[in-house]
């Protein structure tokens, strides 16, 4: 079965301080467990995959966040700790979920994926709707919970029991 590592939103937006909707301090924490996952999937010969927020300037997002990651703008780069390497894709997207109005899904039937293992923020947010809309469409998904956060402690806590619960994702490192 083919598995590809999923990293959502790893974007200097969300995770630097500097960003305009930024995690906080929770970013930062989380930082090094995104990387060792990503060291981990090359070393196991998995797909890296960056899915990243990519909007327009006028994106109707932005009448329900402060303007985030407008893309060709230093807050829709991937932060450098986690830069992409040869090989690695990236898929844009406007939308909460990774597969809404982008072509991931064609992406992973193509490498023939089974199985996602997906990290990177908001937890409540991308990584949820990414996570339900990839489970819509048959594919196993592993969340390890040490490398995903959020802006909002309780609504990560809340996501994590979506996850767990409704979804029916192998959430790592919860009740182990």
């Amino acid at each position: 079965m083919t598995r590809t590592l999923l990293v959502v939103d790893c974007l200097n937006d969300f995770l630097d301080l500097g960003g305009s909707l930024n995690c906080g301090t929770a970013g930062r924490t989380v930082l090094p467990a995104i990387a060792g996952e990503i060291e981990a999937a090359r070393r196991q010969g998995m797909d890296v995959l960056y899915a990243c927020d990519a909007h327009r300037p006028d994106d109707a997002e932005f009448e329900l966040y402060p303007p985030h990651c407008v893309e060709g703008t230093w807050g829709a780069e991937i932060v450098p700790e986690l830069a992409p390497q040869p090989g690695d894709r990236i898929v844009r997207k406007r939308r909460f979920s990774a597969f809404f109005g982008t072509d991931l899904d064609l992406v992973l039937r193509e490498t023939g994926s089974q199985e996602l293992r997906i990290v990177g923020v908001c937890t409540n947010i991308c990584v949820l709707y990414t996570t339900a809309d990839a489970r819509m469409r048959g594919y196993g998904v592993t969340v390890p919970a040490r490398a995903v956060t959020s802006f909002d402690p309780e609504a990560h806590r809340f996501a994590l029991g979506q996850l767990r619960d409704v979804l029916k994702a192998t959430l790592e490192g919860i009740g182990e």
